[in-house]
């Protein structure tokens, strides 16, 4: 089948991959170079770069306006299939491959509509993650949908390592209905319940509030590991937290307070404390959390979220 494919993080890349192994892959969209590292180097998406050694033709655009309509349309694309590429597909592109387009999500539709799927279900603790294929229509995430999958994640996993799996397990999901659409086997499903929605996060998404239950503080940590990065203030200045698990058997601190443990620093919530082992002080590099609070101690009164 011709496909044309549009995505832009490395969560798209097995899909990718993936899809290349049975199909005619036209064209791989994609957004332009971002900088990346403390150089800001102008970088290719990892769609790009997976592109690039598959051999498949690459179309940058910041959007798909009619300038990349125009170039896609040109291929004459059987199907589109989109994950994560990081914007809006509409008419007329959006009817320009004969069978449409299909969206990988990384969620059970009808929840978490949005760009955050995964990380707003580990932040509400949700018990099950998913990805569903959907066709993709003009209103966000409504279309009806081909297939979904529940996948397990390891306990504790934080967002990108969640996304990891459900990458891994969507690409075969993905592949599995473009094969049902070229046989002509595929059938979508209206999708049902009442919908929720994962809007982007940005910096104060992770704040955590160390006066909720420490399930809470967790849960928030996972679903902002490792972007936009859980963080708390000590002294008005931001402290990042990069590794951290809740402490069951440690005695109970107020909420805020802070305490050295044996390989770990423990941040009081309202129930059991939270274990941070590893922290990056604002203007500084990650930093083993213990160094960090022994570096803290001289200061007295030191609690987190002053």
């Amino acid at each position: 089948m011709r496909l044309v494919f549009a995505g832009t993080p490395s969560a798209a890349v097995p899909t990718l991959r993936r899809l290349a192994r049975d199909h005619d892959i036209v064209a791989v969209v994609t957004r332009p170079d971002a900088p990346l590292g403390r150089k800001r180097v102008l970088t290719p998406s990892p769609v790009a770069q997976a592109a690039v050694e598959l051999g498949i033709p690459v179309i940058t655009a910041a959007r798909l306006d009619e300038e990349a309509t125009q170039r896609i349309a040109a291929l004459q694309p059987e199907l589109g299939v989109i994950v994560a590429y990081g914007g809006l597909v509409r008419e007329p592109l959006l009817s320009t491959p004969d069978a449409g387009w299909i969206n990988l999500h990384f969620s059970l539709l009808p929840q978490w509509r949005g760009a955050a799927p995964v990380q707003r279900a580990l932040i509400a603790g949700d018990a099950q993650l998913g990805a569903s294929v959907f066709q993709l229509v003009a209103e966000l995430d409504a279309g009806d949908v081909f297939a979904s999958r529940v996948v397990d994640v390891p306990t504790g996993a934080t967002a990108d390592l969640a996304l990891e799996a459900l990458a891994i397990d969507g690409a075969e999901l993905t592949a599995a209905v473009v094969s049902g659409i070229a046989a002509g086997t595929a059938r979508a499903v209206p999708q049902e319940g009442e919908p929720t929605f994962a809007p982007k996060l940005s910096l104060p998404d992770g704040l955590l509030d160390w006066s909720q239950p420490v399930e809470q503080v967790f849960a928030r940590f996972r679903g902002v590991t490792p972007e936009p990065g859980a963080h708390t203030t000590i002294d008005g200045q931001r402290l990042k937290i990069l590794e951290a698990s809740p402490a069951t058997d440690a005695e109970l601190l107020e909420p805020g307070a802070i305490s050295a443990a044996k390989t770990a620093v423990l941040f009081g919530t309202a129930t059991a404390p939270l274990a941070v082992t590893r922290v990056q002080p604002a203007g500084k590099g990650a930093m083993n959390a213990a160094d960090w609070w022994r570096g803290q101690r001289a200061a007295e009164g030191v609690r987190a979220g002053s």
